[in-house]
Formats: C-alpha cells, sequence, structure tokens
C-alpha cells in the first residue's frame, strides 16, 4: 500500500455464540504462536525452512495470552420497565423525547412511567446535568424505586439513525456496564411506538451488535486485563417471538466474524505471518466442514498458474507466500449463484525498495495491510455458522509480505501476471494491486458471476474520503445497489467513487502493458482501473478501498469493517 497516515471510527465486537469461543483465532490464544503450516513445503529446502521457523519463533519471545471471549446472552422481553430487575435499565432517548412541560416534568409517557416510580428525580437529575438527548450524551444514575439497580438515559440525537445510533446506544450502556461491574442490562427506547416490525428488528439488531462491541477488548498481548462483567442483556418493547430470535442469532453469527477479522488485524507481523493466516483460514474450514473447505496453494502451484504479479512481491521475504480459496457451498447443494470475495493479504508492507520513510508513512502499522483478507475470512467465519442457502462463496487470499532483500522485486522490474498481461514496477510500495491483480484472474476462473474485492490499497483514498468512510469503485451500477444497500443495514459507510476512464494514460508504460502506478492525483481511481485489467468481462465486478476505516487512531486497534457488509450481501444474494 502505499505511504498512508490512518484513522478510523470504531467498530469493536465480540461474539455471544458459543461456536467462536473456540474458534476464534485458537492458535494465537491458546497455542504456540509459531506453529508449521500443514500446506504442502515451498521452494525452501526442509533444514532452511525448518532453522527459519526456529528462528522466528524466538522473535520478541511473544505468546499470546488466553483471553476469556465474552459470552452475552440476548432476550427479547415485554415488560413494564418499572418491574424490570437487573443492574441497568438504559433508555435511549432523543431530543424530542427529552421535552419537558411548564413544570419540568417529562412529556414523554415512557420517561413519565419511569419519573412517576422515581419522585421526579429522573427529570430533575436530567435538568442538574444538562442531559437533552444529543448523540453522545449518557448519564447513569442510582435512584430507587425502581426493580433495576440504576436507570440510565443515552442520547439518540435529533433523528435516530435505526443502525448508527442504535449501535451506539448498545456500546455506551456497555461501556457503563463495564464501569459499574454489571452482569446484567435492559435496553428499550423511549418511543418504541410507531417503528414498523422491520424496524424494530434492525433496531434490536443494531443494539445487540453495539453491545457486543463494546464489550469486547483485545487483551491477548497485554500483560494484565479484566474479565468483562456483562452476562446478559434484555431488549424490551421490541417485540417477542421467533422472528426477533432469528435476528438476534444471525446478529450474534456476524459479530463472530467481525471479532476475528479485528484479531486477525490487531495481530502484530511476528505473530500472523501468511502461514498462519493460512493456518486460521483452514481453521474456518475444518470447524464448519459440512459448508466450507479450504485450498492453500504453495510457491510451486502458483508459478504452475503463472502467479507471476503476486510472487514477485512476495520474493523478498523469508516467510513464504500462501495463496488461500475457502469455498461455501449451500446445505442442500442447490446453487443459485456464484460469489466471490477476495482480499488483499499483506501480513507485513515495508513498501520494499520503496520503503516507507519519514512522517506519516505509518510503518508501524502495516500489519494491518491484510485488513480486506481479515474482511473476507471473518464474513467466512459468519456465513459458516449462519449458512444461507442457494448461494456458493468464493473466498481468496493472496497472502503475502512485501519486505526487502537481494531477492527481492526491484523498481523498474516488468512481472507477468496469470493473464498473460506484463506489469512495469515503478514503485514497489504499491504492491497490494500486484497480489490482486492474480488473485482476481484465478477468482474470476472460478466460474462466479460477481466479485467483490477489499483492500487497504491506496492513501489517496484516505484524503479523498476520511478515516470512516471506505471507497467503492465499480462499472456496474447493478452491483453499487446490491453492496451499497447492503452497507445501510450494517451502518458501515462506503461511497461510490468515479472510474474515469481517461486516467489510465498516466498507466502505460513505454515497455510492458502498463506500470502500477499513475501520478498522485487521482491515485486511488487509477488504482481501481489498473485492478480492473484483471477481471473478465462477464463478471460483474466492485473494488472497495477500506485503507481508512479498516483502523481506529484513538483506540488503537482495528475496527472489523467490511464484515458485517459482506455478510448482508451475500445474505441478500441467497435463496
Amino acid at each position: 500500500m502505499a505511504a498512508i497516515k490512518v484513522s478510523s471510527l470504531t467498530l469493536l465486537a465480540s461474539t455471544t455464540s458459543s461456536s467462536s469461543s473456540s474458534s476464534v483465532f485458537t492458535k494465537l490464544r491458546f497455542g504456540p504462536i509459531w506453529g508449521i503450516s500443514t500446506a504442502t513445503p515451498f521452494c525452501y529446502k526442509r533444514t532452511r525452512r525448518m532453522a527459519h521457523s526456529i528462528a522466528r519463533a524466538t522473535l520478541g519471545l511473544t505468546q499470546p495470552n488466553q483471553i476469556e471471549v465474552p459470552k452475552i446472552s440476548f432476550a427479547a422481553k415485554e415488560i413494564d420497565l418499572v418491574e424490570w430487575k437487573g443492574d441497568i435499565l438504559a433508555v435511549g432517548v432523543t431530543e424530542k423525547d427529552m421535552a419537558k412541560d411548564e413544570n419540568s416534568k417529562f412529556k414523554n409517557s415512557t420517561l413519565q412511567n419511569l419519573d412517576s416510580h422515581l419522585d421526579g428525580s429522573l427529570s430533575e437529575a436530567s435538568t442538574e446535568e444538562d442531559f437533552t438527548g444529543k448523540a453522545g450524551q449518557s448519564t447513569i444514575l442510582r435512584l430507587p424505586g425502581l426493580g433495576s439497580k440504576r436507570v440510565g438515559l443515552v442520547g439518540l440525537g435529533s433523528a435516530a439513525n435505526p443502525t448508527t445510533a442504535y449501535r451506539s446506544l448498545g456500546e455506551a450502556v456497555a461501556t457503563a456496564a463495564k464501569s459499574s461491574l454489571a452482569s446484567n442490562v435492559a435496553i428499550t427506547l423511549a418511543s418504541p411506538k410507531g417503528l414498523s416490525a422491520e424496524t424494530k428488528l434492525s433496531t434490536a439488531s443494531a443494539i445487540a451488535t453495539g453491545a457486543v462491541l463494546g464489550t469486547y477488548e483485545d487483551n491477548r498481548f497485554k500483560s494484565e486485563s479484566n474479565k468483562p462483567s456483562l452476562k446478559s442483556v434484555d431488549i424490551l418493547g421490541l417485540g417477542t417471538g421467533p422472528e426477533i430470535e432469528k435476528k438476534l442469532k444471525y446478529t450474534e453469527d456476524v459479530c463472530a466474524g467481525i471479532i476475528f477479522g479485528k484479531e486477525l488485524v490487531n495481530a502484530p507481523a511476528n505473530v500472523l505471518t501468511p502461514a498462519v493466516l493460512a493456518e486460521e483460514a483452514k481453521r474456518i474450514a475444518s470447524l464448519y466442514s459440512d459448508v466450507l473447505s479450504a485450498t492453500i496453494l504453495d510457491v510451486e502451484q502458483c508459478k504452475e498458474l503463472k502467479m507471476g504479479s503476486y510472487l514477485a512481491v512476495a520474493a523478498a521475504s523469508a516467510n513464504p507466500p500462501h495463496f488461500i480459496h475457502l469455498c461455501y457451498k449451500p446445505p442442500g447443494g442447490v446453487v443459485k449463484s456464484k460469489l466471490a470475495l477476495v482480499g488483499k493479504g499483506l501480513t507485513f508492507d515495508s513498501g520494499g525498495y520503496n520503503i516507507k520513510t519519514g512522517p506519516g508513512c505509518s510503518i508501524e502499522l502495516m500489519k494491518f495491510d491484510m485488513g480486506g483478507s481479515a474482511a473476507v475470512l471473518g464474513a467466512a467465519k459468519s456465513l459458516g455458522q449462519i449458512k444461507p442457502a442457494g448461494v456458493e462463496v468464493h473466498f481468496i487470499v493472496a497472502a503475502c509480505e512485501n519486505m526487502i532483500s537481494g531477492t527481492g522485486m526491484r523498481p523498474g522490474d516488468i512481472v507477468t501476471a496469470s493473464n498473460g498481461k506484463t506489469i512495469e514496477v515503478n514503485n514497489t510500495d504499491a504492491e497490494g494491486r500486484l497480489t490482486l491483480a492474480d488473485a482476481l484472474v484465478y477468482a474470476c476462473n472460478q466460474g462466479v458471476e460477481k466479485v467483490v474485492d477489499l483492500a487497504t490499497l491506496t492513501g489517496a483514498c484516505v484524503v479523498a474520503l476520511g478515516p470512516s468512510i471506505a471507497g467503492v469503485f465499480t462499472p456496474s451500477d447493478d452491483l453499487a445497489r446490491e453492496v451499497l444497500g447492503a452497507s445501510e443495514v450494517s451502518g458501515e459507510k462506503l461511497w461510490r467513487m468515479p472510474m474515469e476512464e481517461s486516467y489510465w494514460e498516466s498507466m502505460k508504460s513505454g515497455v510492458a502493458d502498463m506500470v502500477n502506478t499513475g501520478g498522485r492525483q487521482g491515485g486511488a481511481i487509477t488504482a481501481a482501473l489498473f485492478l480492473k485489467q484483471f477481471v473478465d468481462e462477464k463478471v460483474q465486478w466492485m473494488h472497495i478501498d477500506l485503507a481508512g476505516p479498516v483502523w481506529n487512531d484513538k483506540k488503537k486497534a482495528a475496527t472489523g469493517f467490511g464484515v458485517s457488509t459482506l455478510v448482508e450481501w451475500v445474505f441478500k444474494n441467497s435463496s
């Protein structure tokens, strides 16, 4: 990835799924961090490979801790709020809900009911604390008079969005539960009446997502950590029955994929090598072997497929590349659509001979240059649990490192991709697109109708859209509608960018079919135009540049971005 300074909003996640606790990053959580891949050895001799493995096993002496994944049970209930018994009763309120009459009493019926049992203390406290229901505001009070030990108000803003605001509600309550060591909480809305049945489902899902996102902390690499106290969340006033229970289970499965993706990105490069990434992919397939299968290609197999572009990037590293291919086939075997998800998998990017230097180069964060692969493998985990019908999905990652050595790719080299096109490498730090070139050719050869690739590809996209929005590039209006629609459900922010064909002029080479970088202007667009050269014209294709939202600078941790949108998109394509 070209030099990039990043920051982003956070989307931290946990899982309440029982299966996820045994499958999420098992190697990095429980076992030695430097196992040998069971994939076929590459072109290295066995003696050299073993010596290298032993040497790398001592790098930093890092042994990730075993951490307890929070297990939160969710229940949808209809009950009078004053009768609910537990640690925290939290009410999501808009600015309109906080309106008061001439006597400084609530006009909202839900708040009136609570306040009457609290002798007016709730309205009085909200006035004293200047709580108006703005987004980001929250107050947790310990007041006698209710079944709950504490009652809280959480601001949703002036016009609550059923995804973003309600997810923030769940996250705020989880944060409050941490500080008060609460084990059981209830969450409701001040104005649930008037919401459609569909909106109630999406609202409950968003609240549950926020609760697990707010509870989970990745403490594998810390010497000390606190165990989460939150055990159960009751969602009140949004309905009961099989539909909402099914929606909450779906949410748990999605969160299992998000936490897995987050842990992959958070793991440092001395822990997460291409071999370990491949092992994690294989573990997903073994956990859900009824619907998933794994194929890991070694160097010789990639050579047979003429993946010269990918192998050129990997050539400098002592850690050999692993080409990962998981395949999901639905229960029952009936397939109505075939999709591919391709993720950039640079487990570390030094920039190569065009090494990342200077302020803002973020070389110390380049462990996250495999954020695209984390989204793809996180989606694979979630879909392995959800098991949607009627859709076949291929998850593809060309995993490697971009390092510097005498065997490495040099500026000015010409490499040949697996579709026969030649590329003059004018910048070794634009390596991600070289690996994606062969991955996209491979994906199209699987007979798929639609391909979505995700990559931390350009700093230019971060400059254009900032830290919380991913850029979307596609020539297909239909595919754009599908994926953008899925992102609206997931709450992840995507923005469609132009694919200006005239910019391709800057990508032409005098000695090869193309160069791998154009000028500084329109860098995210020219990167997408480069990838387009390796996609079959009959296949609908989209490129998502998530260089901005893959990482949260404030929390200094991965966000899990992309997983929920991918899962939602695949689910919508199922029968």
